[in-house]
């Protein structure tokens, strides 16, 4: 077995243990319960479940979907989200595995913690996105300690990405051309920092965190308006500030995007067949977080090409 698949499959591995804890994460915090005690029981018998029945994937096979106690049958969404969760981990290993291809002849301390903060935070945000998925569509609500603890630890990765920034690395410049700032007893500055690249990081994340929020804030209020009703609640709106906090405004908006596409197509088939009406309550919060996962793992080519479609 080569280095390359030896390293997916760890992350696969890893996914998997972390997509176990999801479960969880979904099972109890929807309900305000602890995460940490006690231990996990099956919801029918209430019996504690054995370590060796708790194996991610693997234990759900064995004991082919039945509670071993009880034999209760054993949602499908338990190795869904377990497979989900791996799976995601070993995409994001791709993707680290092939920047670090990419870039052989890098070996500055800078370019391998920037490597690690996309990693850290890529599978972070798929987790809590996987988690938000299935929690807002099997109870239409969206926990807060997922959507602002994400919103905090993706502002924080980008405070030690700030930190750890080359020098002179993504600092806003003032072009002579454009700008002459002058001080008395000195000639005219050629090119002036305007920010430096650890504020540029910080204060425009700060930026794209509010924006994000304020475009749903919005929206909600014009739908408020116009249909004198509710029509999209908090937890949509601190659910795209999070993905802004990890990737940026524009990859939050594409995210939107997305979500409200799939949440249309969602509602046609619903109406095609007879099962809503237009007063019907969609999981909207479900459909944003996949439009967070696609605008994850795609959303930079997915812009860089709409960019170059308008030049």
């Amino acid at each position: 077995m080569d280095t390359h698949t030896l390293y997916l499959l760890a992350a696969f591995v890893i996914g998997l243990i972390f997509g176990s804890f999801l479960n969880v994460c979904i099972s109890r915090l929807p309900r305000r319960e602890s995460i940490v005690s006690p231990r996990s029981r099956c919801p029918n018998c209430n019996h504690s479940i054995r370590w060796y029945d708790n194996i991610p994937l693997l234990s759900w096979i064995l004991l082919r979907a039945r509670c071993r106690d009880c034999k209760q049958s054993i949602s499908w969404r338990y190795p869904l989200v377990e497979l989900a969760t791996g799976l995601w981990f070993a995409a994001i290993a791709s993707h680290c595995l092939t920047l670090l291809a990419l870039n052989p002849n890098i070996h500055s301390l800078e370019w391998h913690i920037h490597l690690a903060l996309i990693g850290i935070g890529a599978t972070a945000l798929g987790f809590l996105l996987i988690g938000l998925i299935v929690m807002d569509w099997q109870t239409n609500l969206l926990p807060n300690t997922f959507t602002l603890w994400g919103i905090f630890i993706g502002f924080i990765l980008v405070c030690v990405h700030a930190a750890f920034l080359a020098p002179a690395e993504d600092q806003v410049v003032l072009s002579n051309n454009h700008v002459q700032l002058t001080s008395v007893g000195s000639v005219v500055d050629t090119g002036n920092v305007f920010l430096t690249g650890p504020e540029h990081l910080i204060f425009g994340r700060i930026t794209a965190i509010c924006a994000a929020a304020l475009v749903l804030l919005i929206i909600r209020w014009l739908y408020q308006a116009l249909r004198h009703r509710e029509g999209m609640g908090l937890g949509d709106v601190k659910l795209l500030a999070m993905i802004a906090a990890f990737l940026g405004f524009w990859p939050s908006i594409l995210a939107l995007f997305w979500g409200s596409l799939l949440a249309s197509v969602y509602a046609v088939v619903l109406l095609a067949r007879g099962r809503a009406n237009s007063t019907s309550r969609l999981p909207f919060g479900s459909f944003l977080a996949a439009g967070g996962l696609i605008a994850a793992l795609f959303g930079s080519k997915i812009i860089d090409a709409y960019t170059a479609l308008l030049r």
